[in-house]
């Protein structure tokens, strides 16, 4: 609010700066467009009787109206007496004129405009360093909003672990009775998009507390200071409240392990980490501020930030669960108007969905609604949606698309698509398109995948022989010599597979159970060549048994095919029917 004030004032400043300016230079213009007389021929006016008013005012020239309504300038005598003869003579005198009173009143307000901008200038670099010059968020507004736990669907586990949290600031006492100390610190850490930010927001508004929310590269800084003179402002500013939640997002940016390194970058990191750590040790147990931090990368993070007594509590926001992902998206479909939507089928389709992704497919589906100018939210929208979130919007015009390059897609993607059928059944193939995409594929086909904890080997070996399904297809009808690059983003998926289910997973033989990352580099270097063998043995291995799989079952590739190029997509039903007819 006052962030906005103060914007409100800078303008009317500027605006006034402008106005005054723009009359100044009016009435000088307008002054250069009267007559000037020498002073002799306005005593014979004045003798004649011809003169109606003269406006005395302190400067060197008086402006005179005549009878006739004509005015003229002439010079200022600045005689006691001249006042005495004009009246003696019927003259009306006047002390100022309007427009030197109006060149007065905008000569005033121009100083005040521009000393107000220039003392605010002063205040704003004398500030810069301090909390002012951080985006703090004091979302008072968050208890407005009511947002809370019932505000966030999903991560129900998470939401349990803070709850003694909520606890605490709503009553410290409690606490105090039984001698606990409540953690001073929380790290909420997994991948992007699970609602680490909105967590954090829901424990503010569960307490009804001040909420801090700043960024950890708010604190980066080129010289060396100012980054932890910002950590004590923020503290400061929040310990003012005696109870506040202070939110640091993506804090690896300031909390990543520190190095023996001299420049100057990594020495006001090491400060404003110190600063930190500090200020989370300084903390009295009356004073009821919750530090939470938000990290992707919680492996990077300083031993000294995540030891007991700094953050205490690791809680780890995962993907939702299929459950989690139905109140989701019942959460973000609350306030739009759909109809025949079965939310657990989108539930199960949008597996591996953050909460973000989830809110981003709801929001694309209304965006498609509003555009055909439905009166609800379809099925056909959520679908439509999908495919552009995973594959890209299908291109429009596909005129300039030849037969060749259309019959090579085909058979790719008849590849990935029985491949993923023979093998892995339970992965529902929901779509194949062989119309380009805007993200650079020339066809795809999508799969829905079963919610799993873990994936075995037998799985990531099936995995890897869908993806090398439409590279082994294309060879069996075109041959060895005419592949294409159209298996790049499949080799790339596969070949970063297949390495760390032999260098990381402990699922190959040459390292056996070790992990390669764990290794001292210089046996990194010694085991490249054997790892990279044994990469290369079960690509190849995988390769061939995908490719007799194909030839086993050509007769359902070139029906796929056919039919491919025939409609350009096959959705799940119509390419079961398509088996089930040849067999």
């Amino acid at each position: 609010m006052k962030k906005n004030e103060n914007k409100i004032y800078f303008i009317t400043a500027i605006a006034t700066i402008l106005i005054s300016f723009s009359i100044m230079v009016a009435i000088s213009f307008k002054s250069s467009k009267i007559d000037f007389k020498p002073y002799n021929e306005f005593l014979n006016d004045l003798n004649t009787h011809s003169v109606s008013t003269v406006y005395l005012v302190p400067s060197p020239k008086i402006e005179v109206l005549l009878n006739n309504g004509t005015s003229y300038l002439t010079d200022n005598p600045d005689s006691n007496t001249l006042r005495e003869t004009l009246l003696s003579k019927n003259v009306s005198v006047k002390d100022k004129s309007n427009t030197y009173m109006l060149q007065t009143i905008s000569s005033i307000f121009l100083i005040i405009s521009i000393g107000y901008l220039t003392i605010s200038t002063i205040s704003k670099k004398k500030s810069k360093g301090g909390i002012s010059s951080l985006n703090t968020e004091d979302v008072s507004s968050v208890a407005k909003e009511k947002f809370n736990f019932n505000s966030l669907a999903g991560n129900e586990e998470a939401k349990e672990s803070v709850k003694d949290i909520v606890d605490y600031l709503k009553f410290p006492e409690k606490y105090k009775k039984y001698g606990a100390r409540v953690p001073k610190g929380v790290i909420l850490y997994g991948d992007p998009g699970t609602g680490k930010t909105l967590l954090a927001k829901a424990i503010a508004g569960e307490a009804n507390v001040p909420f801090y929310a700043v960024s950890g590269s708010d604190f980066i800084q080129v010289y060396v200071g100012v980054g932890a003179s910002r950590v004590r402002n923020l503290f400061k500013k929040a310990k003012a409240h005696k109870k506040a939640v202070i939110f640091i997002d993506e804090i690896d940016a300031i909390g990543k392990k520190r190095s023996n390194s001299t420049n100057g970058s990594s020495e006001e990191k090491d400060q404003t980490l110190n600063a930190l750590l500090t200020e989370m040790s300084g903390f009295n147990e009356d004073e009821g501020i919750i530090v939470i931090a938000a990290t992707n990368r919680l492996d990077i993070l300083d031993p000294a930030l995540l030891r007991p007594g700094r953050f205490d509590r690791h809680i780890e926001i995962g993907l939702p669960d299929v459950t989690a992902r139905e109140k989701i998206i019942s959460l973000h479909l609350k306030n739009k108007p759909f109809n025949d939507l079965n939310i657990k089928d989108i539930a199960i389709k949008t597996a591996y969905f953050s909460g973000a992704k989830i809110e981003n497919l709801i929001n694309e589906a209304a965006i498609l609604a509003c555009k055909e100018s439905s009166d609800f939210i379809t099925n056909e929208h959520i679908d439509t949606a999908f495919s552009t979130i995973i594959a890209g919007h299908e291109k429009i015009n596909t005129s300039s698309f030849k037969y060749e390059d259309k019959k090579i897609t085909a058979y790719h993607e008849a590849g990935h698509c029985l491949i993923s059928l023979l093998e892995l059944p339970k992965e529902k193939v929901s779509k194949v398109s062989i119309i380009p995409t805007t993200k650079g594929a020339g066809g795809y086909t999508l799969t829905l995948p079963t919610d799993k904890s873990y994936q075995n080997l037998e799985y990531l070996s099936k995995k890897i022989m869908v993806f090398l399904g439409g590279r082994a297809a294309e060879e069996l009808i075109f041959g060895k010599n005419h592949i294409t690059t159209g298996a790049y983003s499949d080799l790339k998926q596969s070949s970063n597979m297949i390495y760390n289910m032999i260098a990381e997973y402990g699922m190959g033989k040459s390292l056996g159970l070790l992990r390669l990352s764990e290794m001292p580099t210089s046996i990194q270097n010694a085991s490249a060549k054997m790892v990279l063998d044994e990469c290369k043995d079960t690509i190849d291995t995988l390769y061939f048994k995908t490719k007799t799989l194909l030839l086993d079952n050509i007769d359902n590739l070139n029906i796929l095919a056919n039919e491919l190029m025939d409609k350009e997509t096959l959705s799940y039903d119509c390419i079961l029917k398509l088996i089930e007819q040849n067999n």
